[in-house]
Formats: C-alpha cells, sequence, structure tokens
C-alpha cells in the first residue's frame, strides 16, 4: 500500500504523448496501415488498442490480426511513416518545456519506446540533453506497461523507494502500471486519451502541462 505522507524523491516521466506530442502522430499513422493492409481501425479504436503499449505488443496484437508476415512489414512501415512525421515537425507537449524548467525534483524518463525511438523524438525537440543518462526502456524489462516492471526498473535505477516516486503519463496502460508500481501518478489528459480513462486510485488527472510544477509541488507539503 502505497503511504500517503511520503514526500516524492523522483518524477518518472513517460515520453510519447508527454514530453513530446508524438501520439498525435501515431494514431493516423496506425489508421492509415489499418486501411492499407485489412484492418479497419477508428482513432478511438488505435488509441484504446496501442496507445501506451511497448513496440513488442503493438507487433503482437498486429499477428495475431493480420499474421507474422504482414505484422513484420506494418511494424516497418510504421517505423518509417513515423519517423517521417517526427522529422517534418514533432514538437514537446504544450507547456512542457516550461514545466521543467520549474522541477526541481530529479527526474528521468520511462517509456515503452525504444532507445533508438527516444534518442529520435527527444533529440529532435532538443529534450535528450535534459534527460541523457536517466533514460529507460520497455526493452530492458520483461513485460511492457501495463506491468509495472519499467517504473520499478527505474526507481531502482535511481536509487529511490517506489512509494517516493510520481509518475507523469498519458496512457491507461501507464496509469495502470504506476499503481501497479506502488507510486502515485498525474494523469495528463490535455492529449489523445480522454480524462474518463485515466481516473483512478492515486492519480490526479490534469489537463494544462503548466500545472505540473504546482501539481508536484502539492505531494511534497
Amino acid at each position: 500500500m502505497i503511504k500517503p505522507m511520503v514526500p516524492i524523491e523522483l518524477v518518472i516521466f513517460d515520453c510519447d504523448g508527454v514530453l513530446v506530442d508524438s501520439e498525435v502522430i501515431a494514431v493516423p499513422v496506425l489508421v492509415q496501415l489499418g486501411q492499407e493492409y485489412g484492418w479497419p481501425l477508428t482513432e478511438a479504436e488505435v488509441i484504446e488498442l496501442f496507445v501506451g503499449r511497448s513496440q513488442t505488443a503493438n507487433h503482437a496484437l498486429v499477428v495475431e490480426r493480420l499474421g507474422e508476415e504482414t505484422a513484420q512489414v506494418w511494424t516497418e512501415r510504421f517505423l518509417e511513416l513515423h519517423d517521417e512525421a517526427v522529422d517534418a515537425g514533432l514538437r514537446p507537449v504544450d507547456g512542457l518545456p516550461e514545466a521543467l524548467a520549474q522541477i526541481t525534483l530529479p527526474t528521468c524518463v520511462a517509456s515503452s519506446g525504444t532507445h533508438e525511438k527516444m534518442r529520435h523524438t527527444l533529440g529532435r525537440t532538443g529534450l535528450f540533453g535534459h534527460f541523457e543518462g536517466r533514460i529507460f526502456s520497455a526493452t530492458e524489462v520483461g513485460r511492457g506497461k501495463p506491468a509495472p516492471d519499467i517504473f520499478l526498473h527505474a526507481a531502482r535505477s535511481m536509487g529511490v523507494d517506489p512509494a517516493a516516486c510520481l509518475v507523469v503519463e498519458d496512457s491507461p496502460a501507464g496509469v495502470t502500471a504506476a499503481r501497479a508500481a506502488g507510486m502515485r501518478s498525474l494523469g495528463y489528459a490535455g492529449g489523445v486519451t480522454a480524462a474518463e480513462r485515466l481516473v483512478g486510485p492515486d492519480t490526479v488527472v490534469f489537463e494544462d502541462m503548466r500545472r505540473l510544477p504546482e501539481l508536484i509541488a502539492a505531494y511534497q507539503a
């Protein structure tokens, strides 16, 4: 059980949709791929099935629906289209750079994405240097979100008790993983995920990233 009075010592950020506005890129790309390869998907269905999960988990989902051969082509095509879109104009999440400048607690990144993907997206948006050396990927653990493995790995690597960690997430899989890790979370609903899908125990939902410093400060009072 989480001890409600434990002060926060570490803020753990998800990457896609929290630091970089990449989910708005990924969702239409996945809708497009569904049309191309015979799996019609709405944006809502893409958000429900794919957002917040690891590349391995998403690949397995496509395998189950379309078979290994098609899934391999799908994954390669997704990476190609995603990289093109990132290079064409990926930006930090609105208000994120201003919020980071005000946060004095230690921070790190724990994402479902690969290190290669994060180097690309965080590098493109000028955020990589802010977190360099403190970036953790689901490829380093056995299970991706909604399992708690990546968050526990990040806390262990940073030398902080899970109960003293605060996770900033934007997906149901992410806030579920935080709860399973025994961590409190802030659910960002200013992107593609509806606020009601983030609501739950030990989670405060918010829509403006500029509020992040004050929300973190509330855990220090």
